[in-house]
C-alpha cells in the first residue's frame, strides 16, 4: 500500500536534494536480493527487493535512486513504511536511528534506457548497460558509485533462452513456461556494474591457472567463429593475473556479445558485455578482433569494479589502467615491437588533440583520449622511471589497501610514493595530469628505447630525401624482418613515385606475404599498370575482408572491362557482421546491370530494415540510396533508424535525412510518410522537417 505524505514531509523533497551526496557516509547498504520477472514484449521489469543496510548515524530521510517506477508494500524491518517515488528517486520518509534495517518492497518499471530489448527476425536479446547510464532505470539502485552493494539475482524468463548476470549462477527452477535463474555474489560492487544479458547462447569453460572458471558464450548460429573470436583468452587472464599479483577477485569469469551494443565492450563485474562485431571468423580476426577489448574489459575487473574511482574527475585510474594493462597483454602475445607501435599511435592522436583539447586528465570533463591513452601514457611513465617491481609493488598494495572500495589520484599516487621515495610523484601529478600539454620530448624518449621504433623514426625521416637517393635503402628494409609498419611507410612514401621507378619495391612487398603491408599495396596503389595486374589482382586472395574491398574497388575502376570477372570473384563473399562484401557485390552488380539486378537490389533494401544490426542497415542504406535516392522504403527505413537506442546509427540516420531535405522533393516524399510511421518515427521525422534550413 502506497502511504500519503504529511505536509511535515513535504521539505524534506527539497531537503534531500542537498543531502544525498552525504548518504553513503551516515547509511551502508550492504545486501539486496532481486526477484525480478522480465517481459521482453511489453518492455518491462518488475519484482520484489530486499535490502539490508546499516544506520551509521541518525537521518531523516534514505534515497535509492529509481528511474519512473512504481513502488507497492514498502516495509521496513517487516512494518509498513512512509515512502514517495518522485520519478527519479524512492524516499524513505519515516526517519531512521543507529542500527541494522531490512527494506523489503515491490517496484514495476517499463526502463527507456540501460535495458534494450532487440529482436531481429526470432532473434531475441534483452541486455543491460549500466555506466554512463544508469542501472536504477531498471533495479531500483545508486546512481553514486560511493554506494558498494552485494548483489543477488533470482531472475525470472522464457525458458527457451539463457539468462545471464554478475557471479555465480548457483540454480535453475522450472516455472511453468519460464525458469528462474538464481545468481549470488559473495562481494560488494557499484550499481552501474550490475548486468543481465538474456539470448540464445550456448557456451564453453576453460579453466585459468588459478581455477577461475572462465565461461565464454557465442550464439549457436556463430559456433564456427568460436575460436576467432575467444582466441588468447585464457592466455590474457592467467597474465593480467600474474603480472597485477592480485588473484581475480571474483569467483567467475563471462564474457558475453550481444548485438548492436552500445560502446566496444563493458565490465560489469564477472560478466562483460562486448559488441556483436567482434564475433568474428578466420579472416576477420586479421582485420578487427576482440583481443584488446578483452584484455581491457577483464583489467577493469580489477581498475574498476575491486577499486572504483570516487568520481569522474579520477576516472584515469580505471580507463588509463585498463588500457595499459591490455598494451602489457598484447606485449606478452604479440612482443616488443607490437606494444611500441601502439604506444606510438596513441602518442600521435594524443600530440594532435593537445593543439585543441585543454582540459587536463585530472577533471571529469575531459575526453575520453586522454582518460584513456594518455592515462595509459602516464603509467607506463612511471613504470619506466621506477622499474618493474616496484610498479608492480605498487599497484599490488593500492589494489590490496583498496579492494572493494572507492579511491583518488592520490590513493595510487601515494602507493607510488612508498615503494620509490626518489620518485617525483609531485611533478608527475603537476604535467600529466594537471597540465593538458602532452609531453611529447619525453614520450619520445621512451618510445627511442625500442630498436623498431628508432628504424621507423628514421624511414619517417627519409620523406626529406629524394627517392633515388632512398631506393636501396627502401629495397633491404622490404627483404627484411623489421616489423611491417616501417613497410608500409615506405609503401607510403612511393604512392606517388612513377610505377616503373619503384615496381621492384612494390613486388618485394607483396612477396613478404604480411597482410598489411599487402593491404598497403592495394591501398596506395590508385592507378594498376596493365603490367601489374595480375599481381595486384592476387590481393583479392588475401586473409583479409578490409584488402578484399580496397583492391576489389581498384580493379573495378582500372579495368572495366573485367568487372564481370570480378563480380564472378565476389559472388560469395560476405564479409564480417556488417555484410560489407556481400552489400558490396549487390551495389556493384545492380550498377552493371547484371541479370539479377532486380533480386540483388531486393536483398538490399531488405538489409535496410529492422531485421537486421545497425551496422548493416547503415552500410546497405548508404548504397541502396546511392542507386534509388527516392526509395520510399529505404526512405522509410532511413526514418525508422532515427527511432534507434544506439546513439551513432540514429545519428546517422538524422544527419542523412537533413542531406535529403536540401532536395525539395526528397521533402514531399518524406510528408507522404507521415501517415504510415509509428508515433515514435512520426515525432521524429517531423522534428527533422521542421528545422530551419
Amino acid at each position: 500500500m502506497k502511504y500519503c505524505i504529511p505536509m511535515r514531509h513535504v521539505f524534506f523533497l527539497l531537503f534531500t536534494v542537498f543531502t544525498f551526496a552525504q548518504q553513503t557516509q551516515k547509511v551502508d547498504f550492504k545486501t539486496v536480493t532481486g526477484n525480478i520477472t522480465i517481459d521482453p514484449i511489453a518492455k518491462k521489469v518488475f519484482g520484489s527487493v530486499r535490502y539490508t543496510l546499516e544506520v551509521k548515524q541518525d537521518i531523516d530521510t534514505i534515497k535509492i535512486d529509481a528511474q519512473n517506477m512504481t513502488f507497492n508494500a514498502v516495509q521496513m524491518n517487516g512494518k509498513a513504511s512512509l515512502f514517495s517515488s518522485s520519478g527519479k528517486k524512492f524516499l524513505l520518509f519515516d526517519g531512521y536511528k543507529k542500527g541494522k534495517y531490512m527494506l523489503t518492497f515491490t517496484y514495476e518499471a517499463f526502463p527507456k534506457q540501460t535495458m534494450y530489448f532487440n529482436k531481429y527476425g526470432d532473434n531475441l536479446q534483452v541486455w543491460t548497460q549500466g555506466q554512463g547510464k544508469y542501472t536504477s532505470h531498471w533495479f531500483p539502485s545508486f546512481d553514486d558509485v560511493n554506494e558498494k552493494v552485494i548483489f543477488n539475482m533470482n531472475i525470472t524468463f522464457d525458458e527457451k533462452y539463457n539468462v545471464l548476470a554478475n557471479g555465480v549462477l548457483k540454480d535453475v527452477f522450472p516455472n511453468k513456461n519460464q525458469r528462474i535463474w538464481k545468481y549470488e555474489m559473495q562481494k560488494p560492487m557499484s550499481s552501474y556494474l550490475l548486468a543481465v544479458a538474456i539470448g540464445d547462447y550456448s557456451n564453453k569453460v576453460l579453466a585459468s591457472k588459478s581455477g577461475i572458471p572462465l565461461q565464454l558464450f557465442i550464439q549457436p548460429k556463430d559456433t564456427v567463429k568460436f575460436e576467432a573470436t575467444y582466441r588468447y583468452s585464457k592466455e590474457i587472464f592467467d597474465f593480467l593475473e600474474k603480472e597485477i599479483g592480485v588473484k581475480y577477485p571474483w569467483r567467475i569469469y563471462k564474457q558475453i556479445p550481444v548485438e548492436d551494443f552500445l560502446y566496444a565492450g563493458m565490465e560489469n563485474t564477472s560478466a562483460t558485455l562486448f559488441a556483436q562485431d567482434f564475433v568474428i571468423d578466420e579472416i576477420g580476426f586479421n582485420d578487427r578482433n576482440y583481443v584488446n577489448v578483452n584484455a581491457h574489459e577483464l583489467a577493469h575487473q580489477w581498475f574498476g569494479d575491486l577499486v572504483t574511482a570516487k568520481s569522474g574527475k579520477h576516472h584515469w585510474l580505471q580507463e588509463g589502467f585498463a588500457t595499459y594493462y591490455a598494451l602489457l597483454a598484447e606485449r606478452k602475445l604479440f612482443g616488443d615491437d607490437y606494444f611500441y607501435h601502439q604506444l606510438y599511435r596513441n602518442s600521435l592522436q594524443l600530440r594532435n588533440a593537445s593543439k585543441t583539447d585543454t582540459i587536463p586528465m585530472l577533471n571529469e570533463k575531459t575526453s575520453s583520449l586522454s582518460f584513456y591513452q594518455k592515462g595509459a601514457w602516464a603509467l607506463h611513465t612511471i613504470r619506466e622511471a621506477i622499474g618493474v617491481k616496484a610498479f608492480q609493488k605498487a599497484v599490488k598494495n593500492y589494489l590490496k589497501k583498496y579492494q572493494y572500495q572507492n579511491v583518488e589520484s592520490d590513493d595510487f599516487l601515494a602507493e607510488v610514493k612508498k615503494v620509490a621515495p626518489t620518485f617525483d610523484v609531485a611533478t608527475f601529478k603537476k604535467t600529466w595530469l594537471e597540465d593538458y600539454h602532452f609531453q611529447t620530448d619525453q614520450v619520445n624518449d621512451l618510445l627511442k628505447k625500442n630498436a623498431f621504433m628508432q628504424t621507423l623514426f628514421e624511414v619517417q625521416q627519409m620523406r626529406k630525401k629524394a627517392f633515388a637517393e632512398n631506393k636501396q635503402k627502401f629495397k633491404q628494409l622490404l627483404q627484411s624482418t623489421v616489423f611491417y609498419p616501417v613497410k608500409t611507410e615506405i609503401l607510403y612514401q612511393i604512392k606517388d613515385i612513377d610505377f616503373q621507378d619503384k615496381k621492384e619495391l612494390l613486388s618485394l612487398a607483396l612477396q613478404t606475404n604480411d597482410i598489411k603491408v599487402r593491404q598497403a599495396v592495394a591501398e596506395f596503389t590508385e592507378t594498376i599498370p596493365l603490367e601489374f595486374k595480375i599481381q595486384y589482382e592476387s590481393l583479392l586472395e588475401d586473409q583479409s575482408y578490409d584488402t578484399k574491398e580496397i583492391a576489389f574497388m581498384n580493379l573495378w575502376k582500372n579495368f572495366p572491362d573485367d568487372r564481370t570477372n570480378y563480380l564472378a570473384k565476389a559472388k560469395n563473399w560476405v564479409g564480417g557482421n556488417d555484410k560489407s562484401l556481400r552489400i558490396l557485390f549487390l551495389t556493384f552488380s545492380i550498377e552493371n546491370d547484371s541479370p539479377q539486378k532486380d533480386n540483388y537490389y531486393n536483398e538490399l533494401v531488405d538489409y535496410t530494415s529492422p531485421k537486421y544490426e545497425s551496422s548493416v542497415r547503415q552500410n546497405a542504406i548508404i548504397n541502396a540510396l546511392t542507386i534509388d535516392e527516392k526509395d520510399t522504403i529505404v526512405l522509410k527505413n532511413l526514418v525508422n533508424a532515427t527511432t534507434h537506442f544506439k546513439w551513432q546509427f540514429s545519428k546517422f540516420a538524422r544527419d542523412k535525412i537533413r542531406s535529403l531535405l536540401l532536395d525539395s522533393s526528397n521533402r514531399t516524399l518524406f510528408e507522404n510518410l507521415l501517415s504510415s510511421l509509428s508515433e515514435s518515427e512520426k515525432v521524429q521525422l517531423l522534428k527533422l522537417l521542421s528545422e530551419k534550413k
